[in-house]
């Protein structure tokens, strides 16, 4: 029967398991026994709550567990109401939490979830409850669309984005109009006028708090804060993919980047030039997390944006990070030499940090000195011995190499060869008996060792010392909850046979799709996984290593000798269903491109 038909009551769990046991979804013994228990130990929760902490399996094919989710789902079709999962990323809070206020949301358990035209979507956890939606039609002058969602998202968000919204207009009225201060040639003088707002203002502190943690919720890797000309912009790159969180006034987004520079240690009243800073941190669940921060000047006020490194990346397996058995075995056989040099290449958001860490982490037994270079420290590792490159005092990567030479190392590891200087000082470390890791920024791996040489290395010297190149990139992976095989289109056979060209690869029956889920929130992925070309030296590519190079002969020789280029990794991937072609198209360079 329909929500609308059903005279006005709360849901009871009676009423709920009597519609479960006539969908045949549970057993009626099962049922009786619950509501029996219920009499003696009585509790205030939401019926389609208490049944799911029974984790039931569902009398109907597929035996789905019953979870809240799906409970929630099944109850909005029985009772013909439009099932809502709330997403926090897509939830307006702070126009919305006008429209009523926390007491009057709490009563009813309603949430206002977004304006649509004419119409207010409303969620509701009591589909006979509608006594509210009179006066709310009144008040808020609109239609009221009614979606039935979870009660313990309802309750957890209610929370959540009211308290939020209270900080936020707190917040406001707080900290001075910087409206007038917005224009780039205003910010040398708020430079100059001493004038600051309050980071430590306690609705400042609950924004940011509020910020990370839901950072941390949402899997994102970066933050981003963005002033622009009437409003501040929040951003989260989830998956690669940057998503806009939430818009608020400009006074705030100035309060909290001041409050986010203080903790990270920078200069709260230098705006006009770039700074770095670092802060740790932890989750709700106690778990130690890292962010690196940026400001940057523009025209608008100072952008913001802050790094996330979660610890657990370095004691993943090479399997996790998209390594197959012949890539862990060609890497593993670079690694274990006691000297030379290893290359990671690749454009920035790569991996390759995480691939250096996690290989120098299994290095960095009792018996060694593993020592880092790095601009900036991206993770503080207590395995490793990290110095930090500080151009202001003129230590740059050359000098700390040279400086790290005199420290009795094993394992060195360099940020980034950015120069003949640095080049030739990772060179000096190698042929003095040391295993040194570094990267590069180049397409593929034959395309480092030209790059090398344009720098002005002597190319017998790259034949002494250089034990192999890695280029690597990250493709998202298909969502494990909702992908679907599908047979290969003839769309699908053009896509394979350019990413696998010139070269032959095994040519699926069948791939798989994505669909989207409340997992993956509808994107069809979740998480990112690595795929990876290694270029191993031999004797024979060393001879193909002169002044004249030529790149062709190289990569030729390198693939007769193993190298999968990065688009057969990918193709590799995709046959086994944790990617699509377009993601591997989109992200892997053709093999020709240097």
């Amino acid at each position: 029967m329909a929500a609308q038909d059903v005279p006005e009551h709360k849901l009871k769990l009676s009423e709920v398991l009597d519609m479960l046991v006539g969908d045949k979804m549970a057993d009626r013994e099962a049922a009786d026994a619950l509501i029996a228990e219920r009499r003696i130990h009585r509790q205030d929760s939401h019926p389609l709550v208490v049944i799911s902490e029974r984790a039931w399996k569902s009398k109907l094919p597929p035996h789905r567990i019953l979870t809240l989710d799906n409970l929630t789902e099944w109850l909005a079709k029985r009772v013909g109401l439009e099932y809502f999962h709330i997403d926090p990323l897509k939830v307006d809070f702070s126009n919305l939490t006008d429209l009523m206020s926390i007491d009057y949301a709490n009563r009813f358990a309603i949430m206002p979830i977004r304006i649509e035209g004419g119409d207010l979507v409303v969620a509701t956890a009591e589909p006979y409850l509608r006594d509210w939606e009179d006066t709310l039609q009144h008040t808020s002058r609109k239609n009221i669309r009614r979606v039935f969602a979870s009660p313990i998202d309802i309750n957890r968000y209610l929370v959540e984005f009211y308290n939020l919204a209270r900080s936020v207009k707190s917040a406001t009225k707080n900290t001075p109009d910087s409206s007038n201060l917005a224009s780039f040639e205003q910010l040398v003088e708020l430079g100059k006028t001493n004038k600051q707002f309050d980071a430590n203002d306690q609705h400042i502190v609950h924004i940011v708090d509020w910020l990370w943690q839901y950072a941390f919720d949402q899997r994102a890797s970066d933050i981003h804060i963005e002033p622009r000309r009437d409003t501040g912009i929040v951003r989260f790159r989830i998956d690669g993919v940057l998503h806009q969180v939430h818009q608020l006034p400009m006074s705030v987004v100035t309060a909290m980047t001041s409050r986010i520079k203080l903790l990270g240690r920078m200069d709260l009243m230098e705006k006009r030039r770039p700074q770095d800073g670092r802060i740790k941190t932890r989750t709700e669940d106690g778990q130690e997390i890292e962010l690196r921060l940026s400001t940057l000047p523009t025209a608008f006020g100072e952008k913001l944006v802050m790094r996330i490194f979660d610890p657990e990346v370095l004691v993943r397996d090479f399997s996790e990070l998209g390594f197959s058995d012949d890539d862990s075995a060609r890497w593993h056989q670079m690694t274990a030499k006691p000297n030379g040099i290893i290359l990671v290449t690749g454009p920035t958001g790569s991996g390759k940090t995480t691939t250096l860490y996690s290989t120098l982490k299994s290095l960095a037994t009792p018996e060694v000195n593993v020592c880092t270079l790095e601009d900036p420290i991206e993770m503080v590792e207590p395995a490793f011995n990290q110095m930090q490159v500080q151009q202001g005092i003129d230590l740059s990567f050359a000098d700390g190499v040279r400086a790290l030479m005199r420290q009795d190392p094993d394992i060195i590891m360099v940020g980034e060869i950015r120069d003949l200087e640095t080049a030739d000082m990772a060179i000096q470390a190698a042929l003095t008996g040391h295993l040194v890791l570094s990267t590069l920024h180049t397409n593929d791996a034959p395309a480092a060792i030209t790059r090398l040489l344009d720098l002005g290395v002597p190319s017998y010297l790259l034949n002494a010392t250089l034990l192999g190149i890695m280029a690597q990139r990250l493709v998202r992976t298909l969502c494990p909850h909702c992908k679907q095989p599908h047979p290969m289109s003839e769309s699908d056979n053009e896509l394979w046979d350019n990413l696998v060209a010139p070269w032959k690869a095994a040519r699926p029956t069948q791939l798989q799709r994505p669909q989207g889920c409340l997992e993956c929130r509808m994107t069809g992925y979740a998480g990112r996984i690595g795929i990876y070309e290694i270029l191993l030296m031999s004797p024979a590519l060393r001879k193909t290593i002169t002044a004249e190079t030529d790149i062709a002969a190289l990569r030729e020789q390198a693939s007769r000798e193993g190298m999968k280029p990065l688009r057969i990794s990918g193709a590799q991937k995709v046959a086994a269903g944790l990617t699509t072609l377009e993601e591997v198209l989109k992200t892997a360079p053709p093999s020709d491109q240097n």
